[in-house]
């Protein structure tokens, strides 16, 4: 028999599944966007990301991480640039759009950030699982 207390326990495991989901479409969506230097990936480096965000992208080998890991890049950076540009982590889409994490070719966004937005989303990073893309 299931205590009261483990029923509980995974409604709010649950429920935080989905709050996840709901953020992470929220913070998405709040992030400015702007144009990337043709051919630069200074700033595509290997990352962390939440599982929530990592079940979003393509699987890839123990050896294509090693591959990127051993070049200090992401093991989703193609020749072309970002091969899940559409997908890619809210880390990635925080570059540029904030003081704290300049683009290194001075592009931005016309609106930086909101600092709260920005705040809620090292809040969100900061409470969820990591996982090294």
């Amino acid at each position: 028999m299931v205590s009261e207390y483990e029923k509980i326990k995974l409604l709010l495991k649950n429920k935080s599944k989905n709050n996840n989901k709901e953020d992470l479409a929220r913070l998405r969506k709040e992030i400015p966007t702007f144009e990337c230097t043709p051919g630069c990936h200074d700033c595509c480096g290997p990352v962390t990301t939440s599982a929530e965000e990592m079940s979003r992208l393509p699987y890839k080998t123990d050896a294509e991480h090693e591959a990127a890991l051993n070049e200090y890049n992401c093991v989703h950076l193609g020749p072309k640039g970002c091969t899940v540009y559409k997908e890619r982590p809210l880390i990635c889409r925080l570059f540029g759009t904030t003081p704290k994490m300049p683009c290194p070719n001075d592009r931005r966004p016309e609106q930086m950030i909101d600092v709260k937005v920005e705040g809620q989303i090292h809040h969100y990073i900061r409470n969820t699982r990591q996982v090294l893309v």
